[in-house]
């Protein structure tokens, strides 16, 4: 400060600096992660991937999907109707005063207006391809929070953390309103980041995914994810998939009472292929387990082509239970602290491009302190200089 005489920059500048060079602050992000592989510190192979919502400068009143706008046309009409049954009722007594006459066609006006704005903003939508937009900033979306009511407007960040000094090692800014296509792209950007040949990739079940876990066993990682149930059966009290065992060298499921459901045909849905098994309906009639397992003639289970990979998967997690408490330790305190930062409260920046830069700098800070706590600010000079 006295060398430079108490000169600081203003907000502008920093704000424009950071909006000029958006891909040069991300590249410093990703280079500081180099930076800690030569100072010895992403020694770990194994990674906790997990993802937050961050909110957008953009209210939850300036997002609309086709119902939110379907809801409003609906409160505005109902409004208007009250507002005319008043003006009936102002035109029935002499003694209303005319500013109460004024200020109700106003009210009308206004609400008339509303309309012909949704009615735009509907047509907007029908001809977007995504379901939803958003006035403030365009690339954020709603997104459902982990509790009732904590929905928000934003985006969903992405971060792989190392298991041994927890610091970041690959980050990604998406408008993916969910995690489930993220546990592939995320590991491998991990295992880039770490230099290694293979690594583990711990997720919640947010992140399970067939496809997912296939192309992570594909590309050296061994991911850990617990199985999310979907099943209708269970939510009725009757017998899951997971309550049937399938022999490989007989190609047959067994069901809870000891029968056989032999492979029937192969079909394909969803780019999934498919092989269907069920057992005779002479054999379901008479099962004194038939209402616990199923309300058709017989019980059909379809299986995967690669349903060998979940149950590897399946398997690696039952033996290895800590995993989750390792990823719940690792990953989530970086999102609590990186927001505790932040204040609480949103991206400072607009559309997602620029969300980004201003992630990496959120990002390049936490790690640069995670390394002075660990090397100390002369370890982290002497690396950087090297």
């Amino acid at each position: 400060m006295w060398l430079t005489g108490c000169l600081s920059p203003d907000f502008k500048t920093i704000a424009d600096f950071r909006k000029d060079n958006g891909p040069a602050i991300r590249k410093v992000c990703r280079e500081f992660i180099v930076v800690c592989g030569r100072a010895g510190l992403l020694t770990a192979t194994t990674v906790a991937i997990d993802g937050s919502k961050f909110k957008a400068v953009n209210s939850r009143d300036r997002n609309f999907t086709k119902a939110k706008v379907a809801k409003r046309l609906e409160q505005i009409e109902a409004s208007i109707e009250r507002y005319l049954s008043e003006l009936e009722t102002a035109d029935r007594q002499p003694s209303t005063p005319e500013i109460k006459i004024t200020r109700l066609k106003d009210k009308v006006g206004r609400l008339k207006q509303e309309i012909e704005r949704m009615k735009a903003i509907e047509a907007e939508l029908a001809q977007a391809e995504d379901t939803q937009i958003s006035l403030t900033d365009p690339d954020a979306r709603s997104m459902q929070g982990t509790g009732k009511a904590t929905g928000i407007v934003g985006y969903n960040v992405q971060c792989a953390v190392e298991t041994k000094h927890h610091l970041i090692v690959a980050h990604e800014v998406t408008n993916a309103v969910n995690d489930r296509h993220q546990l592939s792209s995320m590991a491998q950007q991990a295992k880039q980041a770490l230099g290694a040949e293979a690594i583990e990739a711990l997720a919640d079940r947010g992140y399970y995914g067939g496809k997912q876990i296939l192309v992570c066993g594909q590309s050296g990682v061994t991911a850990y994810v617990p199985r999310s149930s979907t099943s209708n059966a269970k939510a009725g009290g009757r017998y899951d998939k997971q309550d049937f065992v399938y022999k490989a060298d007989g190609d047959v499921y067994l069901c809870p009472a000891g029968e056989r459901l032999t492979y029937r045909f192969t079909n394909e849905e969803e780019g999934k292929v498919l092989r269907n098994y069920w057992a005779t309906a002479t054999a379901c009639s008479g099962c004194p387990l038939k209402e616990q397992c199923t309300t058709g003639r017989e019980r059909r289970i379809k299986r995967w082509e690669h349903e060998a990979v979940l149950e590897a998967a399946q398997d690696r997690l039952d033996k290895n239970p800590d995993m989750m408490t390792v990823r719940r330790s690792t990953v989530e305190h970086p999102f609590g602290t990186l927001k505790f930062w932040m204040g609480h409260t949103h991206f400072l920046m607009k559309r997602l491009r620029n969300v980004r830069t201003e992630m990496s700098l959120h990002v390049l800070s936490y790690n640069m302190k995670r390394v002075m706590k660990i090397l100390g600010v002369p370890g982290l000079l002497q690396v950087m200089q090297a």
